[in-house]
């Protein structure tokens, strides 16, 4: 057994420590409140999993004493990460996460209960105690405070029994010997861990190597870190992949255990250089310069196998690297590397070892039945996670698109001072909508262009059939230097469809005949390079963008993973993309810790059935994400759940004013029924007028009412679905918002909250 006040003084000294290969911090403050409070109760908390091992058989973490046994924590990280930091008021020296988690914990020594720190609620009121302060200062100052209240025994008592958890006894496990090393503790870690945060392959890879050169993970963050500056994030096991392919040709990791830590090192190095080439090359010949339209990433360490087995580590000349990103645009569009990432890695390798770029791209056309060829169909994707997406960003760079506004063609070194490029609807997102049509269509690929950001907000919501004709007499063929079909009729809204299916036929000629010329070589030495350009951030006029994005900034404030946003999820077995997701945690929630989680607004267009069975949690609505996260943090912090948490995956909540339940007393001031009546009205007209069904809200009214309902949604992170529904059918007058902002109700709502709701209608244009 082991003492936590023992416990906390061996991490002070450096005695306990984390070996390097366990992951960071991840719980949240929910969690830091549960374990509080079942340690306060009583309640059992689990026990300890202890490694103790000699210096020289394990990398660690947060500095380590001279000499002497280690004892490495493998189960019971975040328990006692978390006791340390509400305890000691810092993070142990091992630590990596988020230390908001386990800062500002109060204890109510009146009901007992523990919250983080919040001042409306905890600035003047005593009975709100500092843990931490309680554990660094002890009772003396609290026994001052209360001395003068009736309570005052009582407050002590609770006080002394929370300061007593430094005296709880943790039972302690142990693996000990010799024979227990790197590889055979994490596989006893993974065994324990089965149901938490598991280690990956390229943990364990990583662990070995870190054994015999222990700066090997902090060298490849920091390289990580160094292209994340310039635009671009991988991630740690990636980057170890390309480093496995250099040093092994090899896709499994396990290939690294005969490799040495000096050889590691210059393997790291060299797949560092070859990634460079390969990002220079994709920049500067496609103008693929950023994140999102780097496609196909797991299609780059073939790429850096390649470039190792070329003489001085480069492409041969313009003809070999255009082959190469033709192999690699292909590979990517295609899904070549979705799922058996090692299977079909070392099935490249292989090709690449026995007839270089001209082999990969004879496998691939195998692959594919012998077809390469870029289709219409091919563009039907919506929103910027389609894999499409960038080959209209790749065209628009490399075939000499110009502004509708200044004529120019967009590129650095043309635009000057106007490099900031947008994506740009060109039917008007709410001309589409009022028209009917839905949001997969509205957000087409087909339907984007990229303009200057001064051109983009100039034109604004005005209908192609006015600025297209006003672009063309300014500067003629500027239509066509962007694949718009020239034939006024199809401006229309009404022919919106084959708008889209004309400039599709457009899109995929142009892409064709570029890639052929990848292929071939034919313009490769004549080829300019192209200059970086910024891409800047959409407006916020789309009431879905802007929901999303409040929700995972709610969700990362919570101290949950922050989101891959318009994230395209393909099948690892056929490659075909099933959904793209609004927002995707492919690790879990909390990074390790249960199942990857996919947020789908376009459920009809997404393969559920697959990705159910591939055992993604899918959600298609971001009210019922919201409410399950609720549930989920009321279950770790040991709160019960209180009534109105009802949403839940697939669910769809509601802005809209729904009627009560029928045995809802109507009593109140005038006023209140007033407001009663109106929640009714809007619900009724919301059906008949806008054909949107609040089925989802209608319990919701029953339970709390309207006035109880209004105020939870004004004080949700982030507007409801009905609000967004509502808002692509053109009626924000039949949001609960519309209600609230009028005079008649004013008394119902505090200041504050009318100006939420002003606040949302404004930023969605209505007034």
């Amino acid at each position: 057994m082991a003492k936590l006040s023992v416990l906390l003084h061996q991490i002070d000294n450096g005695t306990v420590l984390l070996p390097e290969f366990q992951r960071g911090y991840v719980w949240n403050r929910d969690q830091v409140r549960g374990l509080m409070r079942s340690l306060y109760l009583g309640y059992p908390v689990g026990g300890l999993l202890i490694w103790e091992t000699e210096p020289d058989q394990a990398s660690v973490r947060g500095g380590a004493t001279d000499g002497g046994v280690r004892r490495l924590l493998l189960d019971g990280q975040q328990r006692i990460t978390s006791l340390y930091g509400v305890i000691r008021g810092q993070a142990p020296a091992f630590f990596e996460g988020d230390a908001s988690a386990f800062t500002g914990l109060r204890f109510n020594v009146e009901d007992e209960n523990f919250e983080f720190y919040g001042p409306a609620k905890m600035r003047d009121d005593p009975r709100w105690v500092d843990v931490t302060r309680l554990f660094t200062d002890g009772l003396q100052p609290f026994i001052k405070d209360f001395s003068s209240v009736p309570e005052f025994t009582v407050y002590l008592e609770r006080l002394n029994r929370l300061r007593q958890l430094l005296d709880r006894e943790f039972h302690e496990e142990k693996i000990t010997g010799a024979d227990k090393d790197v590889e055979v503790v994490v596989d006893i870690f993974n065994r324990v861990n089965s149901g938490g945060t598991a280690l990956s392959k390229g943990d364990l890879a990583l662990a070995k190597i870190c054994a015999h050169w222990s700066p090997a993970r902090q060298v490849m963050r920091d390289q990580l870190k160094r292209w994340e500056s310039v635009g671009f994030e991988f991630s740690l096991d990636w980057l170890l992949r390309n480093t496995t392919a250099v040093a092994t040709g090899r896709a499994v990791f396990t290939a690294l255990d005969a490799v040495s830590a000096t050889d590691f090192e210059t393997a790291l190095t060299r797949s560092v250089g070859y990634v460079g080439n390969f990002l220079e090359a994709a920049s500067g010949r496609l103008g693929l310069d950023h994140d999102q339209v780097l496609m196909g990433r797991y299609a780059i360490p073939v790429i850096s196998r390649l470039l190792h087995l070329s003489p001085g580590g480069r492409f041969a000349d313009a003809v070999h690297r255009d082959k190469v990103l033709f192999w690699y645009v292909h590979s990517a569009l295609w899904g070549r590397f979705a799922g058996s990432t090692e299977t079909v890695l070392a099935q490249d390798y292989e090709v690449v070892r026995e007839s270089g770029i001209d082999g990969l791209i004879a496998s691939l056309e195998r692959w594919r039945g012998g077809n390469l060829e870029i289709q219409a169909r091919d563009f039907d994707g919506s929103t910027k996670g389609s894999r499409f997406y960038p080959l209209l960003y790749m065209l628009t760079r490399v075939k000499g698109a110009r502004d509708f506004g200044s004529g120019l063609e967009l590129r650095a070194e043309m635009l000057g001072r106007l490099t900031s490029l947008q994506v740009h609807h060109i039917f008007p997102k709410a001309l589409l909508y009022r028209a009917g049509y839905d949001r997969s269509q509205v957000n087409a690929v087909a339907n984007f262009c990229f303009l200057t950001q001064d051109t983009n907000l100039t034109i604004g919501k005005r209908s192609p059939q006015e600025y297209f004709a006003e672009a063309e007499e300014k500067h003629p063929g500027v239509l066509a230097s962007q694949w718009i079909p020239t034939d006024p009729d199809l401006w229309r809204p009404e022919r919106y469809p084959d708008f889209l299916a004309a400039r599709r036929e457009l899109l995929a000629q142009a892409v064709q005949s570029f890639l052929t010329e990848l292929r071939n070589g034919a313009s490769a030495v004549a080829a300019t390079e192209l200059r970086p350009v910024t891409v800047v951030a959409d407006e916020q006029d789309d009431v879905r963008s802007a929901q999303v994005k409040a929700m995972a900034e709610e969700l990362v404030r919570l101290g949950y993973a922050e989101p891959a946003l318009d994230s395209e999820i393909a099948d690892p077995v056929t490659g075909r993309a099933l959904a793209v997701a609004e927002a995707f945690w492919p690790d879990g929630l909390q990074v390790g810790q249960g199942r990857p989680v996919v947020l789908e607004l376009d459920p009809d267009v997404a393969d559920l059935p697959r990705l159910a069975e591939l055992g993604y949690e899918v959600f298609t609505s971001v009210d019922a994400l919201l409410g399950y996260v609720t549930r989920r943090n009321e279950s770790a912090s040991g709160a019960s759940a209180p009534s109105g948490s009802l949403a839940s995956p697939g669910s769809s909540a509601s802005s809209v004013a729904g009627p009560v339940g029928e045995d809802e007393p109507e009593t109140g001031t005038a006023v209140d029924v007033e407001f009663n009546e109106a929640m009714r009205s809007v619900y009724d007209r919301a059906r008949a007028e806008a054909n949107y069904h609040a089925t989802y809200f209608l319990s919701m009214l029953a339970e709390h009412g309207s006035l109880a309902t209004a105020r939870k949604l004004l004080h949700a992170p982030a507007v409801s679905d009905g609000f967004a529904a509502l808002w692509e059918r053109g009626r924000l007058d039949l949001t609960v918002e519309a209600l609230v902002v009028q005079p008649r109700f004013a008394d119902l709502f505090t200041p504050a909250e009318i100006e939420i709701a002003h606040h949302r209608l404004g930023q969605f244009g209505y007034h």
